[in-house]
């Protein structure tokens, strides 16, 4: 049986990713895909590896995540969010370099709702003054 030595959750816009850190060889499974197959953009691979290559843990650890809602760009945030979580529960001597280039944050940018009685969120019908 295979131990879980790190978890955690990333969450961006509304995207919910779950981490499961084990030991291993460095590989990065997304929904049973690998990342690069998951991702099809380039940045969104990087955005997910980039708390390893932070912690210089790139071929320590396999990396097991489960990702739902959102559209990609969301989903990787959310998966950064979860590894750098996942990655100061294995090492609190981590938590610092995290922090400071700002994965432990939780972005808190989402999509405002639509009023009633408009168009969208800030956008208002045609005014007719006659």
């Amino acid at each position: 049986m295979v131990k879980n030595i790190g978890i955690g959750t990333g969450r961006r816009k509304t995207s919910v990713a779950r981490v499961y850190i084990r030991d291993g060889s460095g590989k990065v499974t997304v929904n049973g895909k690998t990342v690069e197959d998951y991702f099809p953009q380039t940045e969104h691979v990087i955005m997910v590896k980039q708390p390893l290559q932070v912690t210089s843990s790139e071929n320590k650890y396999d990396i097991l995540i489960n990702v739902y809602g959102g559209g990609s760009n969301g989903q990787a945030g959310a998966c950064r969010h979860g590894i750098a979580r996942a990655l100061c529960q294995i090492d609190q001597n981590n938590t610092s370099s995290l922090r400071a280039n700002g994965y432990l944050t939780r972005d808190p940018r989402m999509v405002e709702r639509k009023k009633y009685g408009q168009r969208g969120a800030r956008r208002r019908f045609q005014f007719s003054k006659r």
